[in-house]
């Protein structure tokens, strides 16, 4: 499936749920991640090809200390590696569920993998930003890229863009804030006006609050890439746990994320809006009626008349015009009325 950062299917957001290490080396919980992001409605699945030899020495530091099993963080990136024909199973499956596959390459080797098992679009994560080597090399395969801008600031990230046009590359840059989870007030939603008029290209939220709602309102502000961590379930193991949403949580957000284009791709004429309603208005407003029994040659007074439903009388605005007229035939309580039942003015 190929697409372009931004080309959404139908002029929809894409929305990708991003798998990353929540599999923790489980070729089984990955493929399992393939159906339940698929199922949820999602456009594109992402994971992340780590290598460990080539992208990281013995002596990496933990981000945070939460494995039970691994000594160091490097023996944890080597647990987290599949086999290129394990690879190739993961994209197909996902082929087979209609989603576009992605999956962010640490290293030069890991990205001419990905290259060999068909990748159709780069995803670039935030730490690679500056990586100009790894940039370089994947920009040469033609191929779309969605840089995450999570831990770089505007200087560095407009080095990575330039890099991408320059070799004329599809371009989407996601708006990201490297905090696990990500409070709401580090979110950064304005960012993605600023991205959209500094770069001339789509934009979107790579979004780690955990929830919802950030998602929801990037759509509203015409995101056109959402990526979102996602996990079966909350008392999942994992370091990503905490900024990932479940796959209920998931199928609310493409409903949500899909009524919201609908109604931004359909403005509404108030005038327009006012004469369809027209037959249900008269259910709603209310007319003029006699509050008591009036006989012919009433001169009304403010207490001689009420506003009840329905209004297919005199509106309510007619009201104040009627006080000082001259009835000229008996009204029953309740009863509307209307200009005919008055004398001229003159």
């Amino acid at each position: 499936m190929e697409m372009v950062p931004g080309e959404t299917r139908g002029g929809r957001c894409v929305i990708i749920g991003e798998v990353a290490q929540s599999h923790d080396g489980s070729l089984g919980l990955a493929h399992a991640y393939i159906d339940a992001i698929a199922d949820a409605g999602a456009d594109a699945v992402k994971f992340q090809t780590h290598i460990a030899a080539e992208e990281s020495t013995p002596a990496e530091p933990w981000r945070i200390v939460f494995s039970k099993q691994d000594a160091t963080r490097y023996e944890y990136w080597k647990r987290m590696e599949f086999t290129e024909n394990q690879w190739i199973g993961l994209k197909t499956h996902a082929d087979d569920r209609g989603l576009l596959f992605l999956s962010t390459p640490f290293s030069i080797r890991a990205a001419d993998m990905l290259v060999r098992i068909g990748l159709s679009v780069w995803k670039i994560a935030s730490g690679e930003i500056g990586n100009t080597v790894l940039l370089n090399h994947v920009v040469h395969t033609g191929r779309p890229v969605i840089l995450s801008s999570g831990m770089s600031a505007l200087d560095e990230l407009d080095a990575a863009v330039q890099i991408v046009k320059d070799f004329g590359n599809p371009l989407a840059v996601l708006q990201c804030t490297s905090s696990y989870p990500c409070p709401p007030e580090k979110v950064g939603l304005n960012m993605l006006q600023v991205l959209r008029g500094r770069y001339n290209c789509p934009t979107g939220l790579s979004d780690h609050t955990g929830n919802i709602y950030a998602g929801l309102a990037a759509v509203t502000l015409g995101a056109e890439v959402l990526e979102v961590h996602v996990t079966f379930s909350r008392q999942m193991f994992g370091p990503d746990v905490a900024s990932s949403i479940t796959f209920d949580e998931l199928g609310s957000l493409v409903r949500g994320t899909r009524q919201i284009e609908m109604m931004n791709m359909n403005p509404v004429d108030k005038d327009q809006m006012a004469d369809e309603m027209a037959p249900i208005r008269k259910l709603f407003t209310k007319s003029v009626v006699a509050s008591t029994d009036l006989p012919a040659g009433t001169v009304i007074r403010p207490e001689h008349l009420q506003l009840k439903k329905p209004g297919t009388g005199l509106s309510a605005s007619s009201l104040p015009t009627l006080i000082g007229r001259r009835l000229i035939r008996n009204v029953n309580a309740d009863e509307m009325m209307g200009l005919q039942d008055f004398e001229e003015i003159a």
